[in-house]
This record gives C-alpha cells, structure tokens and sequence, in this order.
C-alpha cells in the first residue's frame, strides 16, 4: 500500500488570525532582541563575577584556591577576576572578536576542573549524580558555555 503524500492540503489554522498575527510579531522581536540580550546577559554575569574576585569579596576565591592549590590565590583570583572583566566588556562590543568569545568558552570549560580535582566539593557521598551547591554551581556553566558557542557561530 503507498501513502499518498498530502502536504498540498492546507490545514485549517490552529489559531484565530489575530493570533497569528500577534505570534508573528512577538516572534519577529524576539528574534531581532534575543542574540543582543544574550550577549548582555553572559557580558553582565562576567563583568559582576570579575569584579567581585578582583575586589577579593567572591565567595568563589575559596573554591578556585582549593580546586588550583599550586597557584598562589592572592595574585591568582585577582587575576582570573581581570580576565573576566576583559571578557565581559569584549562581549559588549557588537561584534565580539572570536578570540574573546573562545577564550570564554574555554574559561569555562576550565571551571570543571573541580569536579576532576575535588569531587568530594562537588558530589554528595562520591555519587556522580547528586551535585553539591557548588557541583550545581559548575555544571551550569554548560549553559553558559552553549550560549557562548551560540554567539560565536553568529558572528
């Protein structure tokens, strides 16, 4: 038995005109804000998280001190804060170098570090799927890092 291909038939509209109207036109703004925004967005949390290792008042100066123990924190969070400065601000030009939107991919590839040199501060009792606050606070970088390769592949 063959199937017909039937994609000729209109299918009557799930949504009254004035709807797909309004649809149309939320999706056109979201689609010309969405990009800038996420920008914005992942620029801003850079900017604030620098800022606060630079100032030595992160509370995630302790954790990369423990997670790099070769590394003296005083000169080395400061650091990491500035680079994070630096990337944040390159974000807020309209059109990103790829250098910089590469570096803060890898800059937070390098976050998982802690799960590798202290899983006992990231996972419950050794289980791999129960985070601790701070093993959340990392895995979520993988969003962070998807937006950063989604505004590379933009450009």
């Amino acid at each position: 038995m063959v199937v017909q291909d039937r994609t000729d038939v209109p299918l009557p509209p799930l949504l009254p005109p004035a709807l797909i109207a309004v649809e149309l036109r939320v999706f056109a703004f979201v689609s010309r804000v969405s990009l800038p925004l996420l920008r914005f967005s992942i620029a801003l949390v850079f900017i604030w998280f620098g800022a606060l290792k630079i100032t030595r008042t992160s509370p995630v100066g302790e954790l990369v001190a423990a997670t790099i123990p070769f590394l003296d924190p005083g000169w080395f969070v400061p650091a990491l804060g500035l680079l994070e400065v630096l990337l944040g601000l390159g974000l807020l030009i309209r059109r990103p170098p790829r250098l910089v939107l590469l570096t803060l991919v890898a800059h937070l590839a390098g976050t998982f570090l802690v799960l590798l040199a202290r899983p006992d501060l990231a996972f419950q009792h050794g289980n791999p799927l129960m985070l601790t606050t701070i093993g959340e606070f990392v895995v979520k970088n993988l969003v962070l890092i998807a937006g950063g390769l989604v505004l590379a592949s933009r450009r």
